[in-house]
Order: C-alpha cells, then sequence, then structure tokens
C-alpha cells in the first residue's frame, strides 16, 4: 500500500547499507515523490554515522532531506535503543514550501547570536529543529525564538551520538555538520499541527507565587514554599510519596486567566533542590511572582494517559491523519516503560497505520501554550493530516 507518508527502520551494523534499506523503504511506499526525507542514525563511531548520513542523502537527491545521529531511533511502531540502525520517513507534500537551514552561534560581547535562519513568510506554518546540545544553545535560543520567529511553532530535538559530546552529526541537503543546528521551514498549503505530552500528573493545589529569586521559590500563597511542599507531601499516598523522592516535577500554568488549570495546561520544569535556611524550593527555571505553579509527579502510566488521551483528543479534532515525526525523550522508552516500542505504538494505536519515524532526543522541542519550549521526559510530535478529515 502507497501513502503520502512512508516509514522505513534497518537495523545493521553495517549502517551505510541500513541507510540505504531505510530510505529505500520510505520511497518504495510512497504514492508520489518524496518532497521531504528525514532520517535518524544510531551508531557506534561517528564516521560511521557520517557516511551512513552521506548515503542517506544521496538517495533522495530531488528530495530536501535532514537527519541527525541519536542514541536510538523510531520507525513505524518500534523503538531502537544503542543499537546500530537507521530510521527514515519520507513526504509527499504537494503545495508545500520547503526550505532548509543550518544555525551556527556567533558571540558578541556578552551574548550570542545565531545566524543562518530562513527568512519569514506568512504562510509559514512550523519548523523542524534538530540541534547539537553541545555546542548549540538550545534552551536560550527556543526560548527566545519569538522574538525573531514570531509565532512560528518549533518542533524537533536534540539530537546526541553514543560517545556523546564530540560525536554528534547534523545533515541537510548534503551537507553534514558536526555543531549547530539544522532544520527545515515548512509552508504553503499543507496542515500540520504539534502533540506535546509531558506526562505528568499534578498534586497538591494550584498556588500563586507570592515571592520568588531568580529560579528560587521562596513563598507560594503567602507561606514559605518548603512548607507548602511539605504539607503536600504528607498529604501523598506511599506510592506517591516515592515518586516525589524519586523526582518531583513542578507545573507553571502557560494562562492565568484560564478559569481551570488542569494536567496539560501547564509547562513542567524539573524542581532541583531545596534551600532549608530559606525555606525555599529550587526549580529548572525562572519564575516570575504572580504566576500559577502546581507540583507534578510523572511515573510509566502517568506518562501512558497522558500520551494517549492528547493523541485521542488530537485524531478527533482533525479527522484523518496521514503521518507524524515523533521525538521522544532518552529517558522514556524502556527506561520509563519497559519497552522502546511504547511512543511509536501509541501513535499507531490512536492515530491509524501512518508513517511515522522520529528518534529519542536528548531533549524534545515543542511548544505549549503558544510558546516554543526545550522539554524533558516528553514526546513531541509533528502530525500530518488531510484538509478537513478528507
Amino acid at each position: 500500500m502507497t501513502s503520502r507518508f512512508a516509514d522505513g527502520l534497518a537495523v545493521d551494523s553495517d549502517l551505510v547499507g541500513a541507510a540505504e534499506r531505510a530510505v529505500n523503504q520510505a520511497l518504495s511506499r510512497l504514492s508520489g515523490q518524496a518532497d521531504l526525507v528525514c532520517f535518524f542514525v544510531c551508531g557506534d563511531d561517528p564516521d560511521d554515522v557520517a557516511r551512513a548520513g552521506e548515503r542517506a542523502m544521496r538517495m533522495a537527491p530531488d528530495a530536501h532531506v535532514i537527519g541527525c545521529s541519536a542514541t536510538g531511533v523510531i520507525g513505524g511502531d518500534t523503538g531502537v535503543e544503542l543499537t546500530p540502525s537507521v530510521s527514515a520517513w519520507a513526504a509527499t507534500l504537494e503545495g508545500a514550501e520547503l526550505t532548509t537551514f543550518a544555525l551556527e552561534t556567533l558571540t558578541a560581547e556578552d551574548r550570542f547570536v545565531v545566524v543562518g535562519l530562513p527568512e519569514r513568510s506568512p504562510d509559514d506554518h512550523v519548523a523542524i529543529l534538530l540541534a547539537d546540545p553541545y555546542s548549540f544553545p538550545a534552551d536560550a535560543f527556543v526560548e527566545r525564538s519569538m522574538d525573531v520567529l514570531g509565532d512560528l511553532p518549533l518542533v524537533g530535538g536534540l539530537a546526541n551520538g553514543v560517545q556523546g559530546r564530540g560525536s554528534v552529526r547534523l545533515f541537510a541537503d548534503g551537507e553534514m555538520y558536526t555543531e549547530g543546528a539544522i532544520g527545515v521551514l515548512i509552508s504553503g498549503s499543507v496542515n500540520v499541527t504539534t502533540v506535546v505530552s509531558q506526562g505528568c500528573r499534578p498534586i497538591g493545589p494550584n498556588m500563586v507565587v507570592t515571592r520568588a529569586e531568580e529560579n528560587l521559590l521562596l513563598e507560594l500563597a503567602g507561606q514559605p514554599a518548603l512548607s507548602r511542599l511539605e504539607d503536600i507531601v504528607t498529604d501523598l499516598d506511599e506510592d506517591d510519596r516515592e515518586l516525589v523522592a524519586a523526582g518531583l516535577q513542578i507545573g507553571l500554568a502557560m494562562d492565568e486567566y484560564a478559569e481551570r488549570h488542569e494536567r496539560g495546561d501547564f509547562l513542567i520544569r524539573g524542581v532541583i533542590g531545596i534551600d532549608p535556611e530559606r525555606e525555599a524550593v529550587a526549580i529548572g527555571d525562572i519564575v516570575e511572582i504572580g504566576r500559577t505553579v502546581r507540583f507534578q509527579v510523572r511515573d510509566a502510566a502517568t506518562a501512558d494517559e497522558d500520551l494517549y488521551d492528547m493523541l485521542d483528543a488530537h485524531r478527533q479534532e482533525l479527522g484523518r491523519v496521514d503521518g507524524a515525526l515523533l521525538f521522544s525523550c532518552n529517558g522514556r522508552g524502556s527506561a520509563m516503560f519497559g519497552t522502546a516500542d511504547h511512543d511509536p505504538l501509541a501513535l499507531r494505536d490512536t492515530l491509524g497505520p501512518i508513517g511515522v519515524a522520529g528518534f529519542f532526543a536528548a531533549g524534545e522541542v515543542g511548544p505549549v501554550g503558544g510558546h516554543n519550549h526545550v522539554h524533558g521526559f516528553t514526546a513531541s510530535v509533528l502530525v500530518f493530516s488531510s484538509a478537513g478529515g478528507e
């Protein structure tokens, strides 16, 4: 059966051969000519990864092609972790305009400047971003992206390599990069939407930040932040206390004017420590006074429920879905669910037998509450659908 979106996956220590098979699988299942090809390579040797990426790019000379190295890849309903493998995804996007780009960072005095951004146009829909976290200031760039890109959604992930720093490889339209970021801007006649599943469950009440310094929460709802947290934990059952001990999170409300703040209405950030002397709680973000927050926990059951609920709601809203790119945290997969297949299977279960590919990322990029962020332990999905659910 052919489609406008197709995927391929090959597991083989011969990465060049795996790249050939994965890309060929994806291309051969398309109903038309490929306009965009994305591929992801997991391999022990960065040079082998580079050769595989170069081979993948040559296999689709008439398409725009992007890709990156990773510690695990996703193809179809299968995830592969820390094993030599290549996944590929091909799309026929009639009416779309595609612009690939490569970003690099220049330092000017005490700040950085990112160069290489594509020119914006009114019919831009989304940009896929793949970045080297060791050389590119992804967090700062993504958080401030509205300053230069307006309301353009960014979806993607932070690439990695099995050998860590220095082993990341990025690919875009025939060129390979060992640092920076690459991506593709998608414009024109195409239907794309995003799903970002942060996989957390609220505990305790919503509280307003009444005193804070940088990333230190000093008071919540007029009381010392640590006292508030201790009261919440005291009221939890034993299972939830274990989840708190394993890694407490906090949600920052994205819409202060909402009548209610429930799961999915928060940007999730980690609780990174406490200061007993000041009765303060340190979190992984800077929070302004007046912001509504709520503590959160995360486990496999919650992450599973959250992803399925969000995808089900998305499917009902969109009608027919044709393809998707999936950027899943490398802390999910077998580490969280006991299987590397969980997230791609969730997409197939809810969205249908669509073309799916992606990789296990060192950080996931996606919009929450209309703002782009870099996330952790998240599944960020770019969904392609037919107009009007046709």
